[in-house]
C-alpha cells in the first residue's frame, strides 16, 4: 500500500463513488452537505441500463411476440411475421429510450441540481490509500476521499482461445447495435446471456448455433434443466459438450473447428461465456484493498476486509451478479455510510433470478438436489401449466412449476418455474420465503383468481404432501 503523502492531491472529497450503475443511486438529499466525486469512464447507468438487463429485455419482448405469432396456428390463427425491421428495433431501444436516459443521468449529475457533485469521465486507478488517479494528460487528476464506494461492475469474460484466434467476435456490449441483423450466428456459451440472445436472434429470423462445453443452463434444477435442453436442441443447432479447437475468418464469416473435428460456420460470432469483476483494472493493491480474481473482499456490511474507508457493491464484490442484488446492496451501503453506528448487513437471503429466454425461467432458493444434500426432509411437487385452465387457453405443453418444501415446518425451500410469465409468477413464492410463511396456509388461506395462471402455483402448493 502506498501512502497518500507521496502524491499531490488535486482535490479531496468526503465521498468518491466509482461507477454509475447502482452506485449512482447513493447520493440523495441526505448527502447534500457532503462533497462527492463520481467517476464513470463509460455511459452513465452501468451495464444494466446500457448493455444488459433493460435493452436485452426490450429485444426479448419483440422476440416473444414474433415467436408467438409464428406458433399461433395451435390457437387456430393464421398469422405470420412478414419481415423484421432490425434498425427500427435498434432505434426503438437505444435512440428513443436507453441513450437519452444515460445522457440525462450524466447531465443531471453535472448540473446545478447537484452542485456538491463533481463528475470525472476517464478511467481511474488507485495510486495510494483512498487516493485515485483519473484521466490522462491534461485531463488527469489525483483525488482522494474519506470514504470510497467501489461499484465498478464487471465485463464479459473472453476465453483465451478466442482472443488468440484473432477472429472478430461480439459480446453483449455491442451485439444489440449491429448495423444489420445477421443471417446466421454462433453463440459460445450456455448460461443466462447465451440463452437470452439465442432466443432473441432465432425468433427474429437468424439461424443460431450454440457451442457449450456443458449442458445449457446447468445451474437449474434437474426437472427444468433436462426439458429445457431438449427444447433448445429442437430449436437451435446445439453442440453441447464440445469445445473450440480453432477459429478462422474470411469474407463469409467465422468458421469454428470443434474438438471432435466438426465445424460450425456463421456470419457472426457472439461470445457469452460469463462475466468477470473489474477489480483487476483498478490497481487495488496500491490502496491495500484485497481482492481475488478481481472481486473485492468485503465483510457482511459491504466494507473492505483490508482497507479502512473502502466499500464495494454490485458485480465487483457480490456473490450475485444481478441488478436487483446490486440495488439492494446499494441501499445497505448508503445506510451504512449515513449511520455507521447502526450498520445493516448486505441482503443476500432468498435471492431470485430469471432467464428471459423461451421458455422463460425463474428460480429462488434451493434445487431439489441441494435441499436433499442439506439434510432436509422434503416434499416436492411438479405442476404442469397445461393442467390448469389458463394453460389450456395457451395450449401450453412444456411449462412447469416446481416447489420444494420442508415436510416438518411447512417452510418453502425452493421454487422453480419454466414457462410463460415465470418471472412474474415466482414473485408470490419469493414473498413466501422472505416472510417465512407456512405453505400449508398459503395454499388455502387466500383466494386464487380463477382461471388465472397463478392457479399453477395454487395447485403446486396443494400438491405438496405433508402427511
Amino acid at each position: 500500500m502506498t501512502s497518500p503523502a507521496a502524491f499531490q492531491v488535486d482535490k479531496h472529497y468526503d465521498l468518491i463513488i466509482l461507477g454509475t450503475g447502482s452506485g449512482n443511486s447513493i447520493p440523495g438529499p441526505e448527502f447534500d452537505g457532503k462533497s462527492i466525486a463520481i467517476i464513470e469512464k463509460g455511459a452513465f447507468g452501468g451495464t444494466c441500463l446500457n448493455v444488459g438487463c433493460i435493452p436485452t429485455k426490450m429485444y426479448v419482448y419483440a422476440a416473444d411476440v414474433a415467436l408467438e405469432t409464428k406458433e399461433s396456428a395451435r390457437l387456430g390463427l393464421d398469422a405470420q411475421v412478414n419481415s423484421v425491421h432490425w434498425q427500427d428495433i435498434v432505434r426503438r431501444v437505444f435512440e428513443k429510450r436507453i441513450d437519452p436516459i444515460a445522457q440525462g443521468g450524466e447531465e443531471y449529475r453535472r448540473g446545478e441540481q447537484t452542485p456538491n457533485i463533481d463528475v470525472y469521465d476517464q478511467h481511474a486507478r488507485f495510486v495510494a490509500e483512498r487516493t485515485l488517479r483519473t484521466g490522462q494528460g491534461e485531463q488527469a487528476a489525483t483525488i482522494s476521499a474519506d470514504q470510497i464506494v467501489i461499484a465498478a461492475g464487471s465485463r464479459p469474460f473472453i476465453p483465451q482461445d478466442i482472443i488468440d484466434s484473432k477472429v472478430t467476435f461480439h459480446t453483449n456490449e455491442d451485439i444489440m447495435r449491429l448495423e444489420r441483423q445477421p443471417e446466421s450466428m454462433v453463440i459460445v456459451g450456455g448460461g443466462y446471456i447465451a440463452m437470452e440472445f439465442a432466443h432473441v436472434f432465432d425468433a427474429l429470423g437468424t439461424k443460431v448455433t450454440i457451442l457449450s462445453r456443458s449442458e445449457l443452463l446447468r445451474h437449474l434444477d434437474a426437472d427444468l434443466r433436462e426439458p429445457f435442453n431438449e427444447l433448445a436442441a429442437a430449436r437451435f443447432d446445439v453442440r453441447a459438450g464440445r469445445t473450440m479447437a480453432s477459429a478462422t475468418e474470411d469474407e463469409q464469416g467465422i468458421t469454428l473447428t470443434l474438438d471432435d473435428g466438426s465445424t460450425v460456420n456463421a456470419e457472426v460470432l457472439l461470445v457469452a461465456t460469463g462475466r468477470i469483476p473489474n477489480g483487476d483494472q483498478l490497481d487495488l493493491d496500491k490502496a491495500g484493498i484485497e481482492a481475488e480474481n478481481g472481486s473485492i473482499s468485503v465483510d457482511e456490511f459491504g466494507r473492505s476486509t483490508s482497507a479502512q474507508g473502502i466499500w464495494a457493491l454490485g458485480d465487483i464484490s457480490s456473490p450475485y451478479m444481478l441488478k436487483h442484488v446490486a440495488n439492494a446492496e446499494m441501499r445497505a451501503v448508503r445506510h451504512n455510510l449515513l449511520h455507521p453506528e447502526d450498520l445493516k448487513q448486505m441482503p443476500h437471503e432468498h435471492v431470485p433470478a430469471a432467464v428471459f429466454t423461451h421458455p422463460q425461467i425463474a428460480n429462488v432458493g434451493l434445487t431439489e438436489g441441494e435441499a436433499r444434500e442439506a439434510g432436509h426432509d422434503i416434499t416436492v411437487k411438479v405442476q404442469k401449466y397445461g393442467d390448469v385452465a389458463y394453460g389450456w387457453a395457451m395450449e401450453d405443453s412444456t411449462g412447469i412449476a416446481k416447489l420444494i418444501a420442508d415436510r416438518q415446518s411447512g417452510k418453502l425451500l425452493g421454487a422453480h418455474y419454466m414457462g410463460p410469465q415465470a418471472s412474474t409468477l415466482i414473485q408470490q413464492m419469493i414473498t413466501v420465503m422472505a416472510f417465512g410463511l407456512d405453505v400449508r396456509e398459503v395454499a388455502t388461506n387466500q383466494y386464487w383468481i380463477h382461471p388465472a395462471l397463478p392457479e399453477v402455483t395454487e395447485n403446486a402448493l396443494l400438491g405438496l404432501d405433508f402427511s
